[in-house]
């Protein structure tokens, strides 16, 4: 079957069956490995916060806040200005354009190293920050403390996204699956020795993340110089600091996106931060969010399945297969996410005791149970919206988007419910949730009234604009 054909108005069931076949295929062999990769990688911070969360309450406090807060903060802006590159190197590679992808690998490395250096004053000063937010002394201190052991793995990450979204675009990233995978479990029986057997508390939780999250990176950067990228990757090249700027403005505009919907979580932990018991409203929330976190990485799995199949797609001049695409990754999507909405549901009463023995703290993410499920739900949708808009390069509308539900109708009714109806940390989801059901109905009009063809036009505008011609080319026109 012509591929071209899949994103055609199928007229019989058999051809539909076998286009849906076909693009589930591709879908999956984009969307396993970076589910293997981001549940690894985010189960690295769950594992630290299980170790750290065991050793007393305002421990577990002082890590979640770092982590929700601060890390997710620089992670965000890390992850969408990296997204930048997701965008070109997957519109590069259906466009045939192989040797400019290490060029936007090289040009994003530049980016985001100015970017993360420009961050690392909010580590360092990270118990100040949050004093000035009115956060308890004790776990402020404790987070600054937590926070300066991130500033190694904030480097890491630096390395391992981009090249995350460099390899993924090549439909390369099985080899980062195995990578986040094998990390995983030295991370565990790093921490298990650090922690449990040798009681070295949180210096031996954040020594083994900063171990584990290195050995990625070395093991993608063997994996690109050592020949397994011959067509994409041809060394280090000057030619990585011409078109900085246009490439920062996507770069900016992506981090605007991604940061907006990180961030947004950060804000209402915060505001959590104030409630009556605030401790364990803190560790409640933040144990809420990683177990939403979770089924998200799967959801980002998909999320890159879009990104990818997209600007492949666009990039090679196929504006019906994208269409079709974004069709059955949605439907794909959903279906998973309301498996786990149930799961959520029926076990609800026993998520807690996976983080904390405190039974206070098991009692409040009880009560969150049906906010949670909801929150599972709508996971499923928003993330493959998002995807299909870095695919195509409209970020800055995404960015837009965000800004209007989540900062102007979902932090507003939180703190509504939370504060003036007294209804304490629920109240304060509810109005997130508000949010992100008017930020999902928003994109999925956008999505459903885009004009593929149009979008066709505009990739090919902008990889014909950064094109380089490779030594070769340029040989022969002389």
């Amino acid at each position: 079957m012509d591929e071209r054909l899949l994103g055609s108005e199928t007229r019989n069931s058999g051809e539909l069956i076998v286009g849906v076949w076909l693009e589930s295929k591709k879908l999956w062999r984009i969307a396993f490995p970076a589910m293997l990769t981001k549940l690894t990688s985010f189960g690295m911070f769950v594992i630290t916060q299980a170790f750290i969360g065991h050793l007393s309450k305002v421990e577990l406090a002082a890590y979640s806040l770092i982590q929700i807060i601060t890390v997710r903060f620089a992670y965000g802006i890390l992850l969408g200005m990296s997204s930048a590159t997701e965008t070109l190197c997957g519109q590069a590679f259906g466009a045939k354009q192989n040797h400019m992808m290490g060029i936007y690998l090289q040009r994003s490395w530049i980016i985001n190293l100015g970017a993360e250096t420009v961050l690392l004053p909010i580590f360092i000063f990270a118990s100040q920050i949050l004093k000035l937010l009115g956060e308890e002394e004790d776990v402020a201190n404790q987070a600054g403390y937590i926070s300066v052991w991130f500033i190694p793995v904030l480097y890491a990450f630096l390395f391992n996204i981009t090249i995350q979204k460099y390899l993924q675009a090549q439909l390369k990233n099985m080899i980062i699956g195995w990578l986040s995978a094998i990390s995983f479990v030295l991370h565990v029986l790093l921490s298990w020795i650090f922690v449990t057997k040798l009681n070295w508390g949180i210096p031996g939780a954040m020594s083994s993340m900063i171990i584990a999250n290195w050995f990625v990176v070395i093991g993608e950067f063997v994996y690109v110089f050592c020949g397994w990228c011959p067509n994409t990757w041809k060394g280090f090249t000057s030619a990585c600091f011409t078109d900085l700027f246009p490439v920062l403005k996507l770069s900016i505009s992506s981090a605007v996106m991604l940061c907006l919907e990180l961030w947004y979580y950060a804000v209402l932990v915060l505001l959590a931060g104030h409630m009556q018991n605030a401790t364990t409203a803190i560790s409640a929330f933040s144990i809420c969010l990683n177990i939403i976190a979770w089924e998200f990485m799967l959801c980002l799995g998909f999320f890159a399945s879009a990104s990818v199949r997209v600007s492949n797609e666009l990039g090679n001049g196929n504006a019906k297969a994208a269409k079709f695409s974004m069709k059955v990754i949605i439907c794909t999507s959903i279906t998973i996410g309301v498996f786990f909405w149930a799961l959520c549901l029926i076990f609800g009463h026993q998520i807690g005791y996976l983080f904390t023995s405190d039974k206070e703290v098991v009692k409040s993410v009880s009560n969150l149970s049906v906010l949670l499920s909801f929150s599972v739900l709508l996971n499923s949708v928003q993330s493959v919206l998002s995807g299909g808009a870095v695919g195509a390069g409209r970020q800055s509308i995404v960015a837009y988007v965000n800004i209007c539900s989540y900062y102007m109708v979902g932090v507003p009714l939180g703190v509504l419910l939370g504060y003036i109806a007294h209804l304490e940390v629920k109240g304060i989801w509810i109005g997130m949730i508000i949010g992100v059901v008017l930020q999902t109905t928003v994109l999925g009009y956008i999505t459903y009234r885009t004009d593929w063809e149009e979008q066709v036009k505009r990739a090919s505008e902008r990889l014909n604009k950064w094109l380089l011609k490779t030594s070769e080319e340029s040989n022969g026109s002389n």
